[in-house]
């Protein structure tokens, strides 16, 4: 299996997954896309995509970039033994190559993708590692023609670029579909630069949606077996309305080649990123200030939410949006500005969507009740940390408990240098974990705090005892602890209570 390969960006993490990048005229390492459609296994494909095909093919474009890139032309001097007779020889012949300035020189790289025109007056979408790093950047037409682009703005982290072009007269532009509305099933069409070989046409069908594929943290790619190959990254997806669905941006390929399984960026996601790169030259995304993680089927029983739903919100930011709107540890949110939120990324990436400055309804569900709180939107952080917690009050040291196999410790002054255990931090300090109870399987251990047990928040070993005790009494099947390391980072875990 190869090595994943991203040109001028950071590797997919996914075994085996390579974007489908600009293809090189000379060394730029970009690979692609999925195979030919499977039309006898499929069944009788469309008659014809001819007519859609004809509607859309001059939007369609090849991009070619180019950059100077520094080449050294220096040759390592040969390792001579000491006293050799061609030692003065060569160290004097090195010597003048460095003086005359002629060890650096710059050679010229090109690269080719794709892209389409969504504006008659020279809007074209690409993805960002078909562009990046480029010195100059061109759009060739279907045509013939050739124009210079204009770089109006990128987002790396879903992988898309907005150029510009001045052309003589207006266009063939195409327009966004709705994403939302594929089936696992419907065909779709790919037209793209593969190999260089200008506009190629290929057809397949909609293989699954919302895939992560851990390339970002808004990942919820369609999935296609419609042949794309070297070349094709910022080519469109067609529906079979000649509506484009997606941006064909990564593959999944043993070889660099294609074996049928292509990535491309939902309309969805593309075109609130694009109106953004339009008007501020910038994405401005979304932001609440809170740390979030998923409802597994044990902390779904513990909060009484029946089956697996929402987000689990495990830490909020000190006078954040989230703060500032009432929500709290613990609270799982399950509908944002209207929709609703079935795991983590959806609300990863509503919130991303949402304009700052929106005020939004919030539907959470907490201690087993929905409640809907109201907050407004700020705009993302370059940096999103959230800020610690308010330090309590110093509680008083007591003697080591047991509740679970979790030796248990009110924090005194002496843990928190023993554990580095910040300031701000309180709870009940864990010292010890029986190695053979669920507690260390679940990965408790020595120096984590527990600061709330089914979502009350306890400050002695006592209340931990205290509260599960009465989870038992309440029929549950596990606790719900809320765990932070001594520097701060939180998460729930799910202790059973047999």
């Amino acid at each position: 299996m190869p090595h994943p390969l991203r040109a001028s960006a950071p590797a997919i993490r996914l075994p085996a997954l390579v974007l489908a990048a600009a293809f090189s005229l000379l060394t730029a390492t970009f690979s692609t896309f999925g195979p030919a459609p499977l039309l006898a296994a499929a069944g009788k494909g469309p008659d014809t995509v001819a007519d859609a095909a004809e509607r859309v093919m001059d939007a369609v474009v090849n991009i070619s970039t180019s950059q100077n890139v520094a080449a050294s032309r220096s040759v390592p001097q040969p390792q001579l033994p000491p006293g050799s007779p061609f030692e003065d020889f060569f160290d004097e012949f090195f010597k003048r190559r460095q003086d005359d300035g002629g060890e650096q020189r710059s050679r010229r790289v090109s690269s080719l993708g794709s892209g389409f025109v969504i504006d008659p007056s020279g809007l074209i979408v690409t993805n960002n590692h078909v562009i990046a790093d480029a010195d100059e950047i061109f759009a060739n037409f279907n045509d013939g023609s050739k124009l210079k682009a204009e770089l109006i703005g990128r987002d790396a982290k879903t992988d898309l670029a907005l150029l510009r072009v001045k052309p003589d007269k207006p266009l063939t532009a195409v327009t966004f579909g709705d994403s939302e509305k594929l089936r696992v099933g419907d065909w779709v069409m790919a037209i793209g630069n593969p190999f260089g070989l200008g506009g190629t046409l290929t057809v397949g069908v909609v293989s699954a949606r919302n895939r992560d594929i851990n390339s970002g943290p808004y990942d919820n790619f369609i999935q296609t077996d419609a042949a794309i190959n070297r070349g094709n990254s910022g080519g469109p997806l067609f529906n079979m309305e000649g509506e484009v669905i997606g941006i064909n941006t990564a593959i999944i390929s043993p070889s660099g080649g294609s074996i049928g399984i292509g990535f491309a960026v939902p309309a969805a996601t593309a075109k609130p990123v694009l109106a953004q790169l339009e008007q501020f030259k910038e994405v401005r995304r979304g932001w609440i200030g809170v740390r979030i993680q998923p409802v597994t089927d044990d902390i779904a029983e513990s909060l009484g939410l029946g089956k697996p739903r929402g987000a689990l919100i495990g830490v909020v930011s000190e006078n954040s949006p989230a703060a500032q709107g009432g929500i709290k540890a613990g609270d799982v949110i399950v509908k944002f500005n209207g929709r609703d939120i079935k795991e983590v990324r959806d609300l990863t990436r509503t919130v991303a969507d949402t304009m700052a400055d929106t005020e939004v309804e919030v539907v959470v569900v907490r201690k087993g009740k929905e409640e809907t709180l109201r907050l407004k939107v700020a705009r993302m952080p370059e940096d999103d940390k959230p800020e610690t917690a308010k330090p309590a009050a110093e509680t008083q040291k007591v003697a080591p408990r047991k509740a679970l196999g979790i030796e248990l410790s009110a924090i005194s002054d002496e843990l928190r240098k023993r554990y580095s255990i910040k300031s701000e931090i309180n709870g009940v300090v864990i010292t010890g974990v029986d190695a053979s109870t669920p507690a260390a399987d679940k990965g408790l251990k020595a120096g984590q705090v527990i600061v709330q047990v089914g979502q009350e928040a306890v400050a002695s070993p006592a209340d931990v005892e205290k509260q599960v005790d009465a989870l038992r009494k309440q029929g549950k099947r596990s606790a719900l602890f809320l765990v932070s390391d001594g520097e701060g980072k939180q998460e729930f875990v799910t202790v059973p209570l047999n």
